[in-house]
């Protein structure tokens, strides 16, 4: 044998290599369709949970529609795998493998639609609901907490209104004494101040017989969140627990909306605006012509002063009226699928364990893939005899031999026929 005929010792390398891959992937084959079995089967499992979580009657109609879906998924699931396991790694043109890959692709985001939200809702479903309620209730304190600041922010404005008032009691002590007006006495002027001042005690009474309400209605909403929060964690199906607690929401909803109306920040405002255009003007009840002059200035400067208190008291009832006011909460119940898509991203082991049970064959595919290229690239460039295991040489031989002594005995059976066709000829 010469030296052109011998193979190199990388080709004998390589063909053995591929040779031992060879004998790897054959007993692989043994095992991956039980293994793909099961992991369809699981993901099944999971998927007919998470449709029954979004079936809302239990009736047998139901679990029969749960369980055909499943089987669907199921089925599909291996059906799609087994493909790709089958076909992928075989091809060998760079076009084959691009348009199988992107089926791979297709075919796995169908997968993931059809089947691991619900194997994630399967998961974490109870988990997700819980989170939503829990949110709701976050929401809901913040709402009540901005409703609450805004109303004592209102009450607050108990403290401008005193001020004013008691800037008009001390003119009205003023005037009363022949100090503001020079004329001693409680005549225009003197009424005119206490006018304002009453208008004002009666705002800040007002205001003060407020707060018991207002504190009541806070802490009655603070009770309704402990309830709450009781049911986000208490024991048994988040299902049930969600019924009383959307009806305590309904309840703080109401009390919000109460602490929002009990603000007092427009009563203040239209009572500033008041303070200075509806004013009565006394008689001038001055006993000559320059009293009643020297009272006449003397109002006019109390007009003034008046609509500087006014300005001052509206400004502040302005400020709180431009508080931004609480956001409307409503709790809307969610399924546990649309909890667990709701709040993906505090579920990701979830969500990481849903979708590889469903393409963790996708990994086998790309195995399959690699090591078939290996066992070809091995192959590559070498006669077939060259590549031959010694079995394989002797089942080559054996058929040659029964292949001549078929040959054999096809010739004696011409010949004798041929034989026996003369004489008669």
């Amino acid at each position: 044998m010469t030296d052109e005929s011998r193979l190199s010792r990388t080709e004998a390398r390589n063909i053995r290599n591929a040779r031992d891959l060879e004998s790897h992937v054959v007993w692989l084959e043994s095992i991956t369709g039980t293994a793909l079995g099961v992991l369809a089967v699981a993901s099944g499992i999971y998927t007919y949970l998470g449709v029954s979580s979004l079936l809302d009657d239990n009736g047998a109609l139901s679990v029969f529609a749960a369980l055909a879906y499943s089987v669907a998924v199921s089925v599909g699931i291996y059906v799609f795998w087994s493909y790709m396991m089958r076909l992928l790694p075989a091809v060998h043109t760079a076009t084959a493998r691009i348009g199988l890959g992107l089926s791979m692709v297709l075919g796995s985001l169908a997968i993931i639609a059809m089947s691991s939200w619900l194997n994630a809702a399967a998961l974490a479903g109870a988990a997700a609901v819980e989170q939503h309620l829990a949110e709701t209730v976050q929401q809901y304190q913040t709402a009540l907490e901005r409703a609450d600041e805004i109303t004592q922010s209102a009450q607050s404005l108990s403290r401008d209104v005193a001020r004013v008032r008691q800037s008009f009691d001390d003119l009205s002590e003023q005037e009363a004494t022949g100090q503001l007006s020079g004329f001693a006495g409680q005549g225009a002027v003197f009424r005119l101040l206490r006018q304002k001042s009453d208008e004002l005690a009666a705002l800040e009474a007002q205001i003060t017989a407020q707060q018991p309400l207002v504190e009541q209605a806070f802490a009655e909403g603070n009770a309704i969140l402990s309830r709450m929060r009781a049911l986000t964690v208490d024991q048994g199906p988040v299902e049930a627990r969600s019924v009383p607690f959307s009806e305590e929401a309904v309840r703080l909803a109401n009390v919000i909306t109460q602490l929002r109306q009990l603000s007092v920040a427009p009563l203040v405002n239209r009572a500033a605006t008041d303070l200075a255009d509806a004013v009565v003007l006394p008689s001038l009840d001055g006993s000559n012509s320059d009293t009643r002059a020297g009272q006449q200035a003397t109002i006019d400067s109390v007009l003034g002063v008046l609509q500087q208190r006014a300005t001052t008291l509206q400004a502040a009832a302005q400020d709180v009226l431009a508080m931004t006011p609480p956001a409307d909460i409503s709790y809307t119940p969610i399924s546990a699928a649309d909890a667990v898509i709701l709040y993906a991203g505090n579920f990701i082991p979830s969500w990481a364990g849903a979708i590889a049970i469903d393409l963790l064959p996708a990994v086998l595919v790309l195995i399959l893939a690699v090591t078939q290229a290996a066992i070809r690239a091995g192959r590559d460039g070498t006669a077939a005899e060259d590549s031959m295991t010694l079995s394989e040489l002797r089942a080559a031989i054996n058929a040659m031999r029964d292949m001549e002594t078929s040959l054999d005995r096809t010739e004696g059976t011409v010949t004798r026929l041929d034989r026996q066709k003369t004489p008669a000829e």
